[in-house]
């Protein structure tokens, strides 16, 4: 398993795959308690990963611009950091 700080580096796509590893995981109840902690822990680090990069999606199509008929005319900056 990877380093707590890679999880920051991590694409929403490879995030989400091994966070459904982890729960597979969980759920088969073949893991002993401290590596279910360990893993746990990494689980809830990519479950925010995957919240932050939705959230700067959703915001990244919220801020497409549209004239009065609701027609996109383009996009706007956005201030995600």
């Amino acid at each position: 398993m990877a380093d707590p700080a890679d999880v920051k580096k991590l694409s929403f796509e490879t995030a989400m795959e091994e966070l459904e590893s982890i729960v597979k995981r969980l759920e088969d109840g073949k893991v002993p308690l401290e590596e279910s902690v360990a893993i746990y822990e990494r689980g809830e680090a990519l479950k925010r990963r995957c919240e932050e990069l939705l959230r700067t999606a959703e915001a990244r199509v919220d801020k497409i611009t549209t004239d009065a008929a609701g027609q996109p005319t383009g996009t706007a900056p956005l201030d995600v950091e």
